[in-house]
């Protein structure tokens, strides 16, 4: 079985509440759901915290994600916990400060995945903001019951891809429509906020936009 998970919570200490700013009349969260309702997947499900809960949880019911909560630093718990809740075999990660995550990358890495049986999975080149990662549960609860750097722990994945020698790890090239690993569509700071609500103003006409549409903006700003 495979499941999307989004995470988010309101507290970044960088940019507070950035899951619920507003693009183009849509919280950013929401634009991350509605672009991942489109990846292959049987179950999707926002992964968030108790203080979070109150305020993401209609905004999942509205796009028909269910909700899960958990830790709030072992983000590698958290996960662990909703796909042991789900009997999820393989997760989507992605993560609620990405409104322009990319739905035709996350179903082509979840092809790669499929096909390799790896690990971790994924596609490079893209702009930072527009991937996800696919990872399979049975080896995420290695990582789980071994993980003791706090950084393996607050970012799920590390403890796989760190260390190749003992996991499938299967990371292939992006189509060159989709290529442009020097943009940046990811939500940290307020200028990247500036950034985005310039992009969304643009181009945003009610459907998830795609990197094909938004690599030819990214060129024309760099």
């Amino acid at each position: 079985m495979t499941a999307v998970f989004l995470q988010a919570r309101l507290d970044s200490s960088r940019l507070p509440r950035k899951a619920l700013l507003d693009l183009a009349g849509k919280t950013v969260v929401e634009h991350a759901m509605n672009a991942l309702s489109l990846v292959k997947s049987d179950i999707r499900m926002l992964l968030t915290t108790e203080d979070s809960e109150n305020e993401l949880r209609p905004l999942a019911a509205e796009c028909g994600w269910d909700v899960f909560v958990g830790p709030k630093d072992d983000v590698l718990a958290r996960f662990v916990l909703a796909a042991r809740e789900t009997g999820a075999s393989v997760i989507i990660r992605a993560t609620g400060d990405n409104p322009l995550v990319s739905p035709a990358m996350a179903n082509a890495a979840l092809k790669i995945s499929e096909s390799s049986g790896a690990a971790y999975s994924g596609i490079r080149g893209i702009p930072v903001g527009a991937g996800v990662e696919i990872i399979r549960v049975r080896r995420l609860e290695e990582a789980y019951a071994e993980a003791s750097d706090p950084y393996e722990r607050e970012h799920v994945a590390p403890f796989l891809y760190r260390r190749p020698e003992r996991f499938h790890i299967e990371i292939q090239d992006a189509p060159s429509v989709y290529s442009f690993p020097e943009g940046r569509i990811t939500l940290d700071t307020p200028e990247d906020y500036t950034f985005l609500n310039g992009l969304f103003q643009e181009l945003y006409s009610g459907a998830p936009l795609e990197l094909d549409q938004v690599i030819p903006y990214l060129k024309r700003r760099s």
